[in-house]
């Protein structure tokens, strides 16, 4: 069978080599098309391949009754419609990994000219000036570079580190001992531990409810006086405002900035008056060779989805055998929340990496098993790693290359229908929750532990143990009121009378770190931990 391959929007030439080296498949390469044409064109193509030019939108995947793989050449995919993409079957396929190296050498490249002065002395030798003795500037090496994420960049910042004879410091609770020792990483049990070591921070991680606002005037506040902080990962992990002041009162040396909450930065804002700052326009993967790999990374992927159906690079749609996808759609949810919920539980108990996972799922759920366990995996790393976007395909991949241990089985009550029951362990610690999701029904999460409960996993879930005496629900419900939370459902369960009592609240919108300490301070309340599910777990594309 020969399929067909619309290539559009100006794809690096090595990358479309690839393509048409295979006799297999007729290649196409034609400029970025208006809507209309391509609209008019894309029924007789299997597969098309471009960057963000093309819109690849509801109608138009609608009318693509031959497309089968739609290849991304970069990272983002919000010019796909991910949505129908998957309603209809249609693998989206993109190339995370290819700017690696270059947000690497752009972090050292921002450095060096921070240290030595370069942009002030190109300045000033330009303008016909020799300013030698007022550039005095310093090496890198012997500095501590702290690094927030030790994910694919992170590690690659690791090793040019160490190149340049910098000690090396690590914050990553995601990431095994083994894997901090193999990189030469000395590692930072906390944050707050890293902060004070760091004579340079830099942050490697996603942008997550967990992230947003990871560095600010606190964290600042910790770091040795005459640190430099570097942002080439989110705009929104560090604080602007907060790390401009600490700039103007001289705490900090410097800042490198290569990423902004607000993109384009603004012309009138605070950072771009600071001289000790060194801006540039997120040019982490501006460069020629970051452009060729991704296009060969997803030329390959594209090509080995049409001839061999390999999808571990697919953005969302996995494989089920005895349900129908739409109707799987609950399932993947609430067992991709469960394990979220089990992950936020541990992670307050102290377990921050996660050893072993163990799904089981009801005889109707079996042949679905393999997507299942990916999105408990999703579950799990959501907001964890930086691999480009997380889904039920690469999900169960990357949490193995993490060690982590994985099984699936069957319940052995052969009358539960739509269940998964998820188990998460570290050390000698496991917790497991167990969620019902039957097709075209609410999805419940039926115990957390030991506790029978009854409730919908929302936006924000509230897990509370306390002894079971009057008024503590009361309080509870007190203190979400004034901190204007609003519960959507509140199911209280305890073992015995008197003894130890779970809560699982749900509420709506986002809850603040703040509020969980207040209810730790109510009176019987033991234990407290907010789970906030992000907008990547909507069932149509999990990533």
């Amino acid at each position: 069978m020969r399929y067909r391959v619309l290539v559009t929007d100006d794809i690096d030439p090595d990358g479309l080599a690839l393509l048409i080296a295979e006799p297999r498949l007729q290649v196409d390469e034609v400029p970025t098309l208006p809507a209309a044409e391509l609209l008019a064109r894309i029924p007789e193509y299997d597969a098309i391949v471009g960057r963000s030019a093309s819109k690849i939108s509801n109608e138009l995947l609608r009318a693509a009754t031959r497309l089968r793989v739609v290849g991304r050449a970069g990272v983002g995919v919000d010019n796909v419609d991910m949505t129908t993409a998957t309603e209809l079957g249609v693998a989206v396929i993109n190339a995370p990994a290819g700017n690696t190296v270059d947000v690497a050498e752009l972090l050292f490249g921002s450095l060096i000219a921070l240290f030595r002065h370069i942009v002030r002395a190109d300045s000033s030798m330009h303008a016909g000036r020799w300013d030698r003795s007022a550039l005095l500037g310093n090496e890198l090496k012997g500095r501590t570079l702290g690094i927030v994420g030790v994910g694919r960049i992170g590690s690659e910042v690791s090793m040019r580190a160490i190149a340049f004879g910098m000690d090396v410091i690590g914050y990553d609770p995601y990431v095994g001992d083994e894997r901090f020792r193999a990189l030469r990483i000395r590692r930072a049990p906390s944050l707050e531990a890293l902060l004070p070591d760091a004579d340079i921070l830099t942050i490697h991680t996603p942008l997550t409810s967990e992230t947003t606002g990871l560095i600010g005037r606190r964290e600042l506040s910790r770091m040795p006086s005459g640190a430099v902080v570097c942002n080439l990962a989110r705009g929104g992990i560090v604080d602007d405002v907060a790390l401009a002041q600490a700039l103007q009162s001289g705490l900090l040396r410097g800042a490198c900035i290569d990423a902004f909450a607000q993109e384009p930065l603004p012309a009138e804002h605070l950072l771009r008056t600071l001289p000790n700052v060194l801006l540039t326009p997120h040019l982490g993967a501006s460069t020629a060779e970051a452009q060729r790999n991704v296009a060969v990374d997803v030329c390959e992927a594209v090509r080995d989805a049409l001839l061999h159906g390999e999808l571990t690079r697919s953005l969302n749609v996995a494989s089920v055998t005895g349900t129908e996808w739409r109707d799987l759609q609950p399932a993947l949810l609430v067992a991709q929340r469960a394990s979220a919920i089990a992950r936020a539980l541990l992670l307050d108990q102290g377990i921050s990496i996660i050893q072993r996972v163990r799904l089981r799922v009801s005889p109707d759920l079996v042949g679905a098993g393999a997507a299942l366990l990916s999105a408990t995996c999703a579950g799990i790393l959501e907001g964890v790693i930086d691999d480009g976007r997380l889904n039920l395909i690469n999900a169960r991949a990357m949490a193995e290359a993490r060690g982590i241990e994985l099984s699936i089985g069957e319940l052995t009550d052969k009358d539960r229908t739509a269940t998964v029951d998820v188990s998460l362990g570290g050390g000698v610690r496991e917790i497991g929750v167990v969620a019902m999701a039957p097709p075209g029904g609410v999805a419940r999460v039926t115990r957390i532990g030991a506790f029978h409960v009854d409730v919908t996993p929302r936006q924000t879930m509230i897990v509370l143990t306390n002894n079971d005496v009057p008024g503590v629900i009361g309080r509870v419900g007190t203190a979400l009121g004034d901190a204007h939370v609003n519960i959507a459902e509140y199911h209280q369960a305890r073992l015995a009378q008197g003894g130890e009592a779970l809560a699982a609240i749900s509420v709506d919108g986002v809850v603040a770190p703040a509020l969980r300490e207040r209810l730790l301070a109510l009176p019987d309340v033991r234990t407290a931990t907010i789970v906030r599910f992000g907008s990547s777990t909507e069932p149509a594309a999990v990533a």
